[in-house]
């Protein structure tokens, strides 16, 4: 009985060779080697032999073990083997054709335009100050002689956070432009000042040249042998180098509560004949000035406000500003940056 297993055992690793498939191979294993295979069934009767017939017998079953094994194994990698030979040979590739175009991310026309602007007036002296998104009604309003009556701080024109029980002054909402930063920093520290301030503020406004959420710059110059005169030779250069080509401005007349004399800059490209508003300018209203505690006896002022979606859209040809927001990825492809470019 014993020799008729082992006989079988041996015959079972015979066919091993003639396996055509990986789950005929798998049968044979659990066959032999499984926990209810051949030889295990063999080792697990061992106990019923004396001692030297189970030496023996144990002898010859490990022997046909390991061959199993070895058979096995062996059988494996050359079905592997003959799979991917078949593979290979079934699943043609052209190698002259062209491969698959990686896409890489785009630099938006935003944050390029922000980047050049921003470097720009570096190098004409200003440093980079920042303020918070959420202010209140004294920075964005009241400290820069804006009146309670005036209609910026209505309901629909501002984003209110809304709370009842704070004073008027102390109301929360979203800046309405960067400003605010202005007031900040000169209450805190003394002149002379030349800084700018960058960001995102908040109206409500939507229409092709208006959205919700845009950027602007401010500047600010407070020194004691400054003029407007001065900051039109500023915002010039700062305007030029932005177009790189040259340009023309002009200061038309205007308003900010802020400021006065008041200007806004017109400018004339080249390539038109055609005067286009880009920025409000101005000499520090006295007001504002004592509310942060600066003498304007002793000390001149200039500021000037500017959209930076309003100068990338003339830079770079944008017929709505609605599609700088929108999200979309064939957009940005077509009218995106490289890493290089900036």
């Amino acid at each position: 009985m014993v020799e008729d297993n082992e006989a079988l055992i041996v015959r079972l690793i015979n066919q091993i060779q003639s396996a055509s498939s990986k789950e005929e191979l798998e049968r044979l294993r659990l066959d032999l080697i499984g926990k209810k295979g051949l030889i295990s069934s063999q080792f697990s009767q061992l106990k019923s032999a004396n001692l030297e017939q189970q030496k023996e017998k144990l002898k010859r079953l490990n022997k046909l073990k390991s061959e199993a094994i070895t058979n096995i194994e062996n059988k494996k990698q050359l079905l592997l083997k003959e799979q991917l030979n078949k593979q290979i040979t079934n699943e043609w590739y052209d190698i002259t054709l062209p491969g698959t175009p990686k896409k890489y991310g785009k630099i938006h026309p935003l944050t390029k335009a922000k980047h050049t602007l921003l470097s720009i007036l570096a190098k004409l002296g200003f440093q980079h100050e920042e303020g918070p998104n959420i202010d209140d009604e004294w920075h964005n309003f009241s400290a820069l002689n804006m009146p309670q009556h005036h209609p910026a701080r209505q309901m629909f024109d501002t984003f209110y956070i809304k709370d009842h029980k704070v004073s008027c002054d102390n109301r929360k909402l979203l800046r309405t432009h960067t400003s605010t930063v202005q007031i900040r920093v000169m209450s805190k520290d003394k002149p002379p000042f030349r800084f700018i301030s960058a960001g995102k503020v908040y109206r409500k406004d939507m229409d092709a040249t208006h959205i919700p959420m845009f950027h602007q710059i401010e500047g600010v110059v407070v020194e004691k042998d400054f003029s407007l005169a001065h900051m039109k030779s500023v915002l010039y250069t700062l305007l030029r180098e932005f177009f790189e080509q040259d340009i023309q401005i002009r200061l038309r007349p205007s308003y900010f509560p802020f400021t006065s004399p008041s200007a806004e800059i017109d400018l004339k490209l080249p390539q038109s004949d055609k005067w286009l508003e880009v920025l409000g300018t101005g000499v520090i209203h006295p007001a504002v000035l004592q509310n942060v505690g600066i003498n304007n006896s002793q000390w001149f002022g200039c500021a000037f406000g500017l959209g930076i979606e309003r100068l990338a859209m003339l830079k770079y040809h944008i017929p709505d500003l609605r599609h700088m927001v929108e999200g979309h990825i064939s957009w940005l492809q077509n009218n995106g940056f490289s890493m290089l470019e900036i």
